[in-house]
């Protein structure tokens, strides 16, 4: 329906609207959106040893962390008001079928154990759900040969999925979030919470995960890069839309309770199609690593400024219709470092 604003409200001059933008104090009365640090979840990378805390070289700031390094960061994050952090996981040592994913004693179930035993309930846990961290080929499941041509077997990689599922929940995480693309992936993790006692454990959907090259800095981080191909049979078409709807709403259906578009920044117009079309179910979105690597690199060479970019940004996103944002940022938000 079109608007016609000027026969509601009047015309210049008795129109200003400007009115609203001289002063500071009434810019901030009228906003709209607003970022605050509970709504947003920070991504931490956590790897087998001890005392180490190894940077990034495409994310400044990002570190990958052993279990003790990792406590030492929850525990000045614990107190900041962020909403959770998110927990990437690199294993010692990695096979086929990314065993380390499904073991009690595995890097994600130490790294839970250890931050719940630091926090307690100070600080919502969230894991990621994948096998890319854990696979020697660096894709996210079983691999199989399909009528010639090497991809991730779905079905079979839905049972080792749920097996992730019920080690992270055992281990005490508050939230998991798989982000895989698995069809059926939720369905798989529902049930098998469901039949362990965990009917309460809430799941957040990777729902429409596209591939997307923003995703380059982060496969350093999690040493994730797959060994050969692509992940393009099984994340989305970056030129697709409805099939993001189809993907929240089978993912609702299977059991999902929170879902999820990544990346943001070049997907906005996929937050709002899912907000308008489910208006009454929690949406994130993750503000991927390419997205925080170009603006800090650009920052560095003085072209832009970080924190006035990082604000707009996180604004844009949450405006587009995202309660929930997972950012590298989290952390520097919260202590008004930006």
């Amino acid at each position: 329906m079109t608007r016609n604003y000027c026969s509601q409200t009047g015309t210049f001059p008795a129109v200003r609207m400007r009115r609203l933008r001289y002063n500071k104090l009434v810019r901030e009365l009228v906003q709209e959106t607003t970022i605050t640090p509970n709504k947003l979840i920070y991504p931490l990378f956590v790897r087998s040893g001890k005392g180490i805390r190894t940077p990034i070289s495409s994310m400044p700031g990002v570190f990958q962390l052993s279990i003790d390094e990792l406590v030492r960061e929850v525990n000045v994050l614990k107190d900041l008001g962020i909403g959770g952090i998110l927990l990437f996981g690199i294993p010692e040592t990695k096979d086929a079928c990314g065993s380390d994913a499904t073991s009690d004693n595995g890097i994600i179930a130490q790294a839970v154990r250890a931050v719940k035993d630091a926090v307690q309930d100070k600080l919502m846990v969230v894991t990621d759900l994948c096998f890319c961290e854990y696979t020697d080929h660096g894709h996210c499941g079983i691999l199989a040969d399909l009528a010639g041509h090497i991809d991730v077997d779905n079905d079979a990689t839905l049972k080792i999925i749920a097996e992730q599922a019920l080690v992270h929940a055992r281990a005490g995480a508050d939230l998991v979030a798989p982000s895989g693309m698995i069809d059926g992936m939720i369905g798989a993790i529902r049930t098998a919470f469901d039949q362990n006692r965990f009917e309460h454990l809430p799941i957040m959907s990777y729902s429409a995960k596209y591939a997307s090259g923003f995703y380059g800095p982060f496969r350093e981080a999690a040493e994730s890069t797959p060994q050969f191909g692509d992940r393009r049979s099984y994340q989305m078409d970056p030129a697709t839309a409805e099939q993001a709807l189809r993907e929240v709403e089978l993912d609702l259906v299977e059991g999902a309770d929170i879902v999820m578009v990544k990346p943001a920044m070049a997907y906005l117009d996929i937050m709002r199609m899912v907000r308008e079309h489910f208006p009454n179910v929690p949406l994130a979105a993750y503000n991927v690593s390419g997205e925080y690597s170009m603006v800090k690199a650009a920052s560095e060479r003085g072209w832009i400024d970080e924190s006035r970019i990082v604000r707009e940004t996180l604004t844009a996103i949450h405006r587009a219709g995202a309660g929930i944002i997972i950012t590298y940022w989290a952390k520097d938000i919260a202590q008004n470092v930006l």
